[in-house]
């Protein structure tokens, strides 16, 4: 199923239907300021564990990341020191993912690596999920296909190619193909482990 969402002006019961599919523990293909992503809510155990699958991500070896609304949200599911909030602040909302030491809570299946990549994409359509969810997103990019990169960015081709994978790919126009820029921010100083779109504000 897929459905149609734009940067504002959304009905109640568009935002709500993906809420409550999330809430109940669906996953969903939606758009973000880089790739369009697999997400689900990051407080629902099972669901993660599907996306892990469909992705072949193995959790305990792999960093798991989550969107955040806001920096506020950020403090209680990481450990966020004075400088690190500082630099997530002159850089989000944008197209970074900054690796943290997680906290106790997030479900098990994140802390099998104590660490979390935390996201808060310059995405109108993904924030407002996240902010009316009142829980992070976990999120993953989609499987990159071999055949035709469309597949990644034309939101009917999405629909084509992964819509039986998941409960509901959400249609927010034609999206990027570059990720994001990963930075590591559990050392003593921030370090870019993964150049992508976006230029780091030090």
């Amino acid at each position: 199923m897929i459905l149609k969402l734009y940067d504002q002006n959304n009905s109640a019961d568009d935002l709500k239907q993906v809420t409550d599919l999330l809430n109940d523990g669906g996953i969903i293909i939606y758009p973000t300021d880089t790739t369009y992503a697999i997400g689900c809510s990051a407080l629902k155990e099972r669901a993660i564990e599907r996306i892990c699958r469909i992705k072949g991500i193995d959790p305990r070896k792999n960093n798991l990341s989550i969107i955040c609304y806001d920096l506020s949200v950020v403090s209680e599911y990481a450990k966020l020191d004075n400088n690190t909030f500082k630099l997530m602040k002159r850089n989000l909302p944008g197209p970074f993912t900054f690796i943290l030491n997680g906290s106790n809570r997030l479900p098990k299946i994140f802390r099998n690596r104590h660490e979390v990549g935390i996201r808060m994409p310059d995405n109108a359509i993904s924030r407002e999920i996240a902010r009316r969810l009142e829980a992070p997103i976990m999120t993953t990019s989609l499987p990159y296909p071999d055949d035709d990169p469309e597949y990644l960015t034309d939101p009917e081709l999405i629909d084509e190619k992964f819509g039986e994978l998941v409960d509901l790919v959400i249609d927010g126009g034609i999206g990027d193909t570059e990720p994001s820029t990963v930075v590591n921010c559990t050392g003593d100083e921030p370090e870019i482990i993964r150049q992508g779109k976006g230029f780091l504000d030090l």
